[in-house]
Order: C-alpha cells, then sequence, then structure tokens
C-alpha cells in the first residue's frame, strides 16, 4: 500500500484517538462534578428534614434561622411531604403550570411523587405520639442538566472531531486537485517537443522510398495519434471539457481497439450492448477513453495476463438525486467486468483513493483519475458494482445522455 493511503489513514486513526481522549478527559472530570454536586443536594435535603423535624417538636417558638435560612433556603430541590407515603401534605419547589384546577394539581403532585419514589428512598420525620411523615425529593433542574451534560460533549466534541477530519480531507484534496492539475499541464507541455519531432520523422520515413508501403510507418503514425490523444487528456485535466452527444457503442469500441493490440493475446475482450447502437451519451471522447483505459489496465494486472474482459452497455434507472438542468437525467451505463482475482469488500471503499494500489510499481492514481474524470467532469457515477474474490470485479460507469 502507498506512503500517501498510509499518512491518511494515520491522521485518521489520529484524529479518532484525540477525540477519544478529549471526550474520555472531559466526562470523568464532568461525572465527578456531578457527584460532588448530589453529594452535596442529599447533605441539603437531610438538614431539610431535620429542620422540618425540628419545627414541628419545638415546643417553644420557632427559631427563625431555621425557618429563614434552613426550610426556606431550599430553592432549588424539588420536595413533597408525605404522610403515609400515599397522602401528600405539601409540596416546594415542584414545577406546576399555571392555572391548573385543584384536582389537577393533585394530579400533577401525585405524578411527581411516584417520580421522587423511583429516585430515592424517603427520608422519615418523626413527630411526637410516634406518628411518622415522610420526605421525597429528587435532582434540582441543575443536577439533572449536569447529568446530561457529558452526553452533550460528547456530541460536541465528535462533531468538532468530524470537522476538522472534514476540513482536513477538502485541504488535501484541494491540493492533490492543484498537484495533479499542474503535472498534468507540465507533463502535455513536456509532450509537446518530442511528439511534434516524431510527427517530422514519420512523415519523413512516409515519404523515403526506403520505407514506402513499410507497415511500421502506419503503425508508427497509429501511436503518435495516441501520443495526441494522451497530450489531449492531460490538457484537459483542471480545465472544463467539452460534452458532446457520442454514440456511445462506437466510442466505447473504439477505446478498446487500440488497448486490445497492445496487451496480452490471452487477454479476450467483448463488447455487449442492450441499447440500439446509435445510442447517445453526453461524453468527452479522450477523457472516457482514458477511463475505459485505465479501468481495462487494472484488469488485465488482476488477472496477470489471462482471462476475458466484457464492456456491456445498458440503460440504468435514473436516482431522484441526480438532476441535469432542472429535470431528472436520462442515464445509460457501462459495466466492465474482468475475470481477475476480485476485490475484498475491506478494500471496496479505497481503491479510488489517490495512492492507493497492490501494485509495487504504481502511483495509484489510475482509478482516482478515472472516478474524478466521470464524477466531476461528466457529473455521472463510476463505482465497484460487484466484486467476489476468485471470481472477478465489475466496474459500473453511469453516463448522462
Amino acid at each position: 500500500m502507498s506512503p500517501i493511503y498510509d499518512q491518511k489513514t494515520r491522521i485518521k486513526i489520529l484524529i479518532a484517538v484525540l477525540a477519544l481522549l478529549i471526550g474520555t478527559a472531559t466526562v470523568i472530570y464532568t461525572n465527578l462534578l456531578v457527584q460532588r454536586v448530589s453529594e452535596r443536594e442529599q447533605q441539603q435535603i437531610q438538614l431539610y428534614a431535620k429542620a422540618q423535624q425540628y419545627i414541628v417538636n419545638s415546643e417553644t417558638d420557632t427559631n427563625p434561622f431555621v425557618f429563614n435560612e434552613i426550610i426556606n433556603g431550599n430553592t432549588t430541590i424539588p420536595v413533597i411531604l408525605s404522610s403515609d407515603g400515599q397522602d401528600i401534605v405539601s409540596a416546594k419547589n415542584v414545577d406546576m403550570p399555571p392555572h391548573l384546577s385543584e384536582a389537577d394539581s393533585m394530579a400533577r403532585l401525585k405524578y411527581e411523587l411516584a417520580l421522587m419514589k423511583e429516585k430515592h428512598p424517603p427520608i422519615v420525620v418523626k413527630f411526637g405520639g410516634g406518628q411518622a411523615n415522610y420526605i421525597f425529593y429528587r435532582d434540582s433542574q441543575l443536577l439533572r442538566q449536569l447529568r446530561t451534560y457529558p452526553l452533550v460533549q460528547l456530541v460536541v466534541i465528535g462533531c468538532l472531531a468530524v470537522i476538522a477530519y472534514f476540513a482536513f480531507s477538502s485541504s488535501r484534496r484541494a491540493e492533490q486537485n492543484r498537484v495533479w492539475v499542474g503535472l498534468a499541464k507540465e507533463t502535455a507541455h513536456q509532450l509537446g517537443t518530442p511528439l511534434s519531432s516524431l510527427v517530422g520523422w514519420q512523415n519523413y520515413l512516409r515519404d523515403s522510398d526506403r520505407f514506402k508501403n513499410e507497415p511500421i510507418v502506419e503503425e508508427l503514425g497509429k501511436d503518435i495519434r495516441r501520443l495526441e490523444i494522451i497530450t489531449e487528456r492531460f490538457s484537459n485535466i483542471g480545465s472544463v471539457p467539452v460534452l458532446k452527444d457520442e454514440n456511445l457503442y462506437q466510442t466505447t469500441r473504439n477505446a478498446i481497439e487500440y488497448l486490445q493490440s497492445r496487451v496480452s493475446k490471452k487477454v479476450v475482450f467483448k463488447i455487449e450492448t442492450d441499447l440500439p447502437m446509435d445510442t447517445p451519451a453526453r461524453i468527452n471522447v479522450p477523457l472516457f477513453d482514458w477511463v475505459v483505459e485505465n479501468i481495462c489496465k487494472n484488469a488485465v494486472d488482476a488477472m496477470e495476463g489471462r482471462g476475458s474482459i466484457t464492456l456491456h452497455l445498458r440503460r440504468v434507472r435514473t436516482r431522484r438525486s441526480w438532476y441535469r438542468r432542472g429535470a431528472p437525467a436520462r442515464q445509460v451505463a457501462v459495466d466492465i467486468t474482468d475475470t481477475g482475482k476480485g476485490i475484498s469488500k475491506a478494500k471496496l471503499d479505497t481503491v479510488f483513493m489517490p495512492g492507493y494500489t497492490t501494485k509495487k510499481r504504481g502511483w495509484g492514481l489510475g482509478l482516482a483519475l478515472a472516478k474524478r474524470i466521470i464524477e466531476n467532469y461528466h457529473e455521472g457515477k463510476l463505482f465497484v458494482k460487484w466484486s467476489e474474490l476468485g471470481r472477478g470485479t465489475t466496474f459500473r460507469v453511469v453516463l448522462n445522455q
């Protein structure tokens, strides 16, 4: 696997690890705060219960400090005083919607009482004569918010990690695009001089009596025309290509004819179609040829120079999300199937990544460029439709009409 792909994987892992460490540290710290606030509220409600018992059992006038600072000082913890665990004597800090009838208010208090029974055991307040009341309570709104705060933190940290990852990916993608465009333009420029020289040499050989009617001259001409197409391909990278209605069957056949004569004779090429022979598609011929060539070359490598490559032309159902000029686009597909070694499911999402390659010698740009050409320039789709280890792979190229 290439260093570029390894580096990207390491950065993904680093972002995930940092987000996990930050999330874990903040959750642990917040839970400590929650525990301390919970203990403080329990101490406060215990003091509240003792104050209630003191006020009821006191034979003298009630101490103003106890009433004002302890009883009335509880302004956050919801409390219900019950005579037997069912009948409600009084309530404090219980949220009650305004304008409720007496019956509705009592039903609301009983609902709150049921919630309190689930949260904490009651505190028994013993009065004179052996009578006992029960104080039920639940966490204050502040404590409940603190308990949910770690979840909010995790969501925020997760969102920040996702934003950081996409920002980094976008930056790297933009940088890769600039490198590709610059490299493509420079390659086209560098090919210009030797290509002009080769054209001159071909003309010289064609006019020479010694090489008159020699097949090698025509073969040289084919390679020169191929170099001209390659130069045009590189020139089109980074600019908006011109798309025209081209005969899809004939264009596809032309794309593989040159390649067929330059790969192993043990590789059989076949073209099948479910479409009329004159079916058009919106394509740029030099760039489309490049896509077919890259996919087929990868197929030849996967078959180790022995097997078959089938190109099947068919119509595909238009997805609702694919639109062109405000209307659903009519689409056709070219399925390229080989009988190679296949792709594992774990690698299906990475085969189009720049730098990914299984070859000892290779940059891993062929399929990445092909996907860019189809999806960015042709507004189509390129994906692995099917693959099985030991049986082969099908790449689908979807084009607009």
